[in-house]
This record gives structure tokens, C-alpha cells and sequence, in this order.
């Protein structure tokens, strides 16, 4: 830790991160306000069993009535950013692009001008995970071709909306989780599992085709001058994907195939037909027809669909090679691999987090960074997820749960990783953690706080900055002699 420490008050590592920290958080709630429709996440938070304490989304942290005093409490802190997400539902209620809500396109309008007025750029998600319902009940959502130009008129729509003062766009966040938690082991809205051999693999596959679809109309229409389309917005758009750094065991080969084969699995999912054409060939290899085939006409949309990559990691497993994977679902099986948290001589790789699957590994996001970067041309990048959670304990005192140290010192180690990578050759131009604020965490509720600001549930959802917070706001002014006074 004291090398990470040393790395940290380097100024080249400090202007690194003064110019380029942000912050992100999916806290907007107001599930049945301002027109919005519901969402797959909305039905799935209301059935029972769905959620681990029984919550749901509806409030969440009620950012759509508080974003003013968020966005000053950002500006306080000293944060350059905010990623936010777009619910699909709060403009078009039922996904068809039939008529544009324009009470969800005013919601957004104000949350972008005040961070503009902050001097904070926003970075804008298009999806999420919370698919209009309708879409799911009517057509099958993920799994019909046809979502492909629902979400194509959906993005178009928030170009033309937002995109004079949005310059930083994301089509599709952690498609990954949407086809395999959402589609092969159920854990995830719409909570699917029955055909777990070939949803997952359709999922992805229409959600990497919407991707497409989107950069193309953006390209054509919103950032490139044509003698047709005048609009010129100057931005960039890319995709998020997600990836947790896979280490072999041992050294044995069969581990080393493992743990390539587990990237291949989660990044080269994804990234390999936007750079390559198709999708890794350990993949064909092990699923052969259970993936689907692109045309000619969907390879020439899917190359080089990105001016940057997002990365998403949070920690790091060893693998090892295994006949049957103790992981659930039919994608994990065809991996033949085991997760593993202890090393041979039974060392933990990192200190555990509150999540179950969350270890501390700060190196393991300089290898990854390291590993996009020979893979995939170097590419622009920017994390776009990176945080740790705590257990949220309903009977802990509010100065025990703001002295969030180990926070800080995640926060600590992985920014030097950053640093080193960047230091290594690898293009990053920004990060973000999760998150600005305690909020909903998908299937596990409110039992778990990855913010670095304290959210009240019991108390009329006031914010409280905790020391991760206020540690990073005397870092990136320079100053780690003040702190933040809440008012």
C-alpha cells in the first residue's frame, strides 16, 4: 500500500485524475412520474422473490425530484463529470417510438443544463438493463431482431434532443449481464432461464446490432457534416463492457487456455466483432451454432463502431480448468472453469468487499487495461465502473458507515493502477466510480452501499458525504488539507 501511496503524490498521476475523475450513479426513481412507462425492472422488482430484502426501484434515491442539490453537491466536491443512464421508458413509455414523451425529454433537458451550469460534462448512457416492458411482452424484447430499430429510433430521438451539449455518448452498459443474468440464469430482469442455451447468445447478439444501428445514425446524421444532415454535434459515442481480470491458477497450460478463454468469454463477446468481425473463435469452438452468424452488412456497421471504450471492473479471480463449472447457468458451464478467490498455498487474492463475489485487487485492472490495449489497437478508454461496496446495516450509526477507510484505500490502489497502466501506454482518458451515491443495487436491493455519498433511506433520503468523498475531493483540488463542510 505505500508504494500506491507514493505513485498517488506524483503530480503526474494528480493531473491525471484532477482533470479526468467523474462520478456516476443509477439513482433516478419516480418509476410512475412525468409519463414515464414501466420498465422490465419495474415488473421484475414487483414480483415476489425477485429482490433480496423485498425492495424495489420506484424511489430508488429520488434523483428525479432532487438532481439540483445532487449536482451542487457534485459541484462541491470538485467533480469534472456525471455518467447517467436515459430510461428508455421515460421517453418513449411503450419503446415504439410512436410518440415522445416530452415531459421525460424536459426531466432530462434540466439534469444536463445543471451540471453544464456547474461546469460538469455529462456522459450519457443510452441502456442500462431497464428495457421498456412493453417491448419485452410484445415482441420478446432482446430476443427479436426487431428491437434492433426500436432502439435505433429511441437513440436517434436523444441525439436530436440532447446532443447540442451532450458530447460523450454510450450505447449499451454491460451488455453481458443483460444477455446471461437476464437471459440464461435468471437472476436479472426479465428473469429468464428456460432456454438458457441459446437467449443469452440472440441477447447479445441484437444488442451488439442496436449498437450498431445507433453509431451509424450518429455518425451519418449528428456528428459528420453532409450535404443532407447540417447537424454537427462533435461528439463520440462507444459501448461499455464489462470484465473482471482472469489470472491463471498455475502454470500450467490448461489454466492459462482457461483463463483466456474466460476473457474471451466476457470481453471478446463483445468487443471481438466490433474489431475483428465475429466472435472469438473459442467461442465457435465450444458453442458452434448456438452463436449466431453475422451478415456481411452487420460486419460493416459493427467495424470500428466505437471512438472509445468503456471498462468496466470492479475485481479479479484466479482460473483454473474445470469439466463442470460450479457457477450457475449453462454459460458458465460451457466455460469449463472455476472461479477462484485463494491462492495454491491458500493466500486470498485481495480483502473481500461486502458482495460475495467483490475481492480487492488493484493489479488486476492494470492487467486488464494492459490487455485491451495489445488486443484492440489501443483504444481510447475510459473506466467507466470502479468501486467497492459495504454491507448496508440498518443498525449502524451514521459515523460509523461515513468512515467508509476501506473505501478510500480501494480507491487509493486502484487509481494507481490506472496510473501505471497509463505510465505502461494504454490510452485512458478519464474514470469514473461507482458510485456518487448509495442506490438500488439490481437483484440486491438496498443491502448494499457502493456510494461514496451516504443516502438516508430512513430519513427523507438526505445525503452525506462520506470520508471516500470528502478524500477525494481534497485530492483532486490538490488540497488534503480541507475538507468538505455539508451545509
Amino acid at each position: 500500500m505505500a508504494a500506491h501511496h507514493q505513485l498517488l503524490a506524483h503530480a503526474a498521476a494528480v493531473s491525471i485524475y484532477k482533470k479526468n475523475f467523474k462520478v456516476i450513479s443509477l439513482v433516478e426513481g419516480a418509476s410512475n412520474e412525468g409519463g414515464r412507462g414501466d420498465s422490465i425492472w419495474d415488473v421484475f422488482t414487483h414480483t415476489e422473490g425477485k429482490i433480496k430484502d423485498g425492495s424495489n426501484g420506484d424511489i430508488a434515491v429520488d434523483q428525479y425530484h432532487l438532481y439540483k442539490e445532487d449536482v451542487e453537491l457534485m459541484s462541491k466536491l470538485g467533480f469534472g463529470a456525471y455518467r447517467f443512464s436515459v430510461s428508455w421508458s421515460r421517453i418513449f413509455p411503450d419503446g415504439l417510438g410512436t410518440e415522445v414523451n416530452e415531459e421525460g425529454i424536459t426531466y432530462y433537458n434540466n439534469l444536463i443544463n445543471a451540471l453544464l451550469d456547474k461546469g460538469m460534462q455529462p456522459y450519457l448512457t443510452l441502456y442500462h438493463w431497464d428495457l421498456p416492458s412493453h417491448l419485452h411482452e410484445s415482441m420478446g424484447g432482446w430476443l427479436s431482431g426487431k428491437i434492433v430499430k426500436y432502439f435505433a429510433m429511441y437513440a436517434e430521438t436523444c441525439f436530436a434532443s440532447f446532443g447540442d451539449r451532450v458530447k460523450h455518448w454510450i450505447t449499451l452498459n454491460e451488455p453481458l449481464q443483460t444477455a446471461v443474468n437476464g437471459y440464461d440464469n435468471g437472476t436479472f430482469a426479465p428473469g429468464r432461464s428456460e432456454n438458457s442455451s441459446t437467449e443469452p447468445y440472440l441477447a447479445a447478439h441484437h444488442q451488439l446490432l442496436a449498437h450498431a444501428a445507433a453509431v451509424s445514425i450518429y455518425n451519418k446524421k449528428y456528428k459528420l457534416v453532409s450535404p443532407v444532415f447540417q447537424a454537427q454535434q462533435g461528439g463520440e459515442i462507444g459501448i461499455v463492457a464489462d470484465c473482471e481480470w482472469a489470472e491463471a491458477f498455475s502454470d500450467k497450460m490448461e489454466d492459462k487456455t482457461a483463463a483466456a478463454r474466460r476473457i474471451d468469454f466476457h470481453f471478446g463477446w463483445f468487443l471481438d466483432p466490433i474489431y475483428f468481425g465475429d466472435y472469438p473463435k473459442s467461442m465457435r469452438e465450444e458453442l458452434g451454432d448456438l452463436l449466431p452468424k453475422f451478415s456481411d452488412e452487420d460486419r460493416e456497421l459493427l467495424r470500428n463502431s466505437v471512438d472509445f471504450l468503456g471498462v468496466n471492473n470492479y475485481t479479479t479471480r484466479l482460473i483454473a480448468h474445470a469439466t463442470t463449472s460450479p457457477d450457475p447457468g449453462q454459460f458458465n458451464r460451457s466455460q469449463h472453469l472455476e472461479r477462484i478467490a485463494e491462492y495454491p498455498g491458500g493466500e486470498a487474492i485481495g480483502e473481500k468487499a461486502a458482495s460475495e463475489w467483490l475481492y480487492i485487487v488493484p493489479w488486476g485492472l492494470r492487467k486488464l487495461l494492459n490487455y485491451v490495449a495489445q488486443k484492440y489497437q489501443n483504444p481510447k478508454i475510459y473506466i467507466t465502473e470502479n468501486g467497492m461496496d459495504d454491507e448496508g446495516d440498518p443498525k449502524a450509526l451514521l459515523h460509523e458507515m461515513l468512515d467508509d477507510k476501506k473505501r478510500v484505500g480501494y480507491y487509493k490502489g486502484y487509481l494507481a493502477a490506472v496510473s501505471q497502466a497509463i505510465k505502461d501506454g494504454v490510452d485512458v482518458r478519464g474514470y469514473f466510480a461507482w458510485s456518487f451515491l448509495d442506490n438500488f443495487e439490481w437483484a440486491q436491493g438496498y443491502t448494499k452501499r457502493f456510494g461514496i455519498v451516504y443516502v438516508d433511506y430512513k430519513n427523507g433520503l438526505t445525503r452525506h458525504p462520506k470520508s471516500s468523498a470528502l478524500w477525494f475531493s481534497r485530492f483532486l483540488k490538490g488540497d488534503e488539507g480541507k475538507t468538505i463542510k455539508e451545509d
